[in-house]
């Protein structure tokens, strides 16, 4: 199956489109996905099963893939709740912000930046059906918003937006328990202005994790050690206003930060100590929040 799925943050859909060998995409298909503002979007490890949280409606929902790719109506949605936490503006619903499956497929861990907490999931093979297993909260106006898990160690990172800080969590993916054990700021000592995190990768040699800040328009290279716990140790200017997002190509020997107040795409090149060097041509393009590779 050759296909794209994408999001669209305004509406209440999800279409899926199909690839061509040359690379040019066209639509197939869409779906409702019966709430306002889906943000992300997740495959199971089957390529059987769509997750979708609906951001402005605190909920996460399933869709059924075919085989050819092609997506059905909604097979379950499941509510969101919590206790919103004290941000007036930005935590005035629960706001699921990243739906990802555990590396072992076993668990969906949902970030709700409204919420101060990140929840996990379980979804029925079978029938799509969707059951929390677990809610761990953070820390009052922390704003959790993307996770990284760590390739061998039993680790999470979670990102969070408004106070610019990663936590470190234990997960048992036995029981599907997540469990903080350590918070670090993305920021440098000496920067003072306003600033919000929002996204987190890390390598596949498990060795470096980054970030990226919006308004210190920068890239946080963390150093990760045997035990998986977290110093900072780079920060490389973003070359552009608010870098929402980034993503590393499949060699990951570059990083591109997608800067949307920008319009354009920077590379940076991965150096042996996690630094970022500017390298390559910045493409431009309007407003880009996310990037993806196509797998050869």
């Amino acid at each position: 199956m050759d296909v794209l799925y994408s999001v669209h943050g305004d509406l209440d859909l999800v279409t899926s489109y199909a690839i061509s060998p040359d690379g040019r995409i066209e639509a197939t298909g869409k779906q409702s996905t019966r709430g306002r503002n889906p943000v992300h979007l997740a495959l199971n490890h089957t390529n059987r099963w769509l997750v979708v949280p609906n951001y402005k409606t605190d909920s996460l929902v399933s869709l059924p893939v075919s085989e050819d790719g092609s997506l059905s109506a909604i097979a379950d949605l499941c509510e969101l709740k919590g206790t919103l936490g004290p941000h007036k503006l930005e935590q005035d619903y629960g706001r699921p912000h990243h739906s990802p499956f555990s590396p072992s497929g076993k668990w969906i861990v949902v970030p709700e930046k409204g919420n101060d907490q990140v929840t996990v999931l379980k979804l029925d093979e079978a029938s799509g059906h969707l059951s929390i297993v677990h809610r761990e909260p953070a820390r009052e106006n922390a704003g959790p918003r993307h996770i990284a898990f760590h390739p061998t160690l039993p680790k999470a990172y979670v990102l969070n937006e408004l106070d610019s800080t990663v936590t470190t969590y234990d997960f048992d993916d036995r029981q599907g328990v997540l469990t903080s054990v350590d918070v670090l700021s993305a920021l440098p000592r000496n920067f003072c202005g306003n600033s919000r995190a929002s996204e987190i990768e890390i390598s596949a040699d498990g060795r470096h994790l980054y970030t990226s800040n919006r308004g210190h328009d920068s890239i946080t290279t963390f150093s990760v050690a045997f035990n998986g716990q977290l110093t900072a140790s780079h920060w490389t200017c973003s070359e552009g206003q608010t870098p929402r997002f980034f993503a590393m190509d499949p060699d990951q020997c570059w990083l591109y930060v997608a800067n949307e107040d920008s319009d354009m795409i920077v590379p940076f090149r991965r150096n042996e100590d996690g630094s970022l060097a500017r390298g390559g041509q910045e493409v431009r393009v309007g407003s880009p929040t996310s990037i993806v590779f196509r797998e050869a």
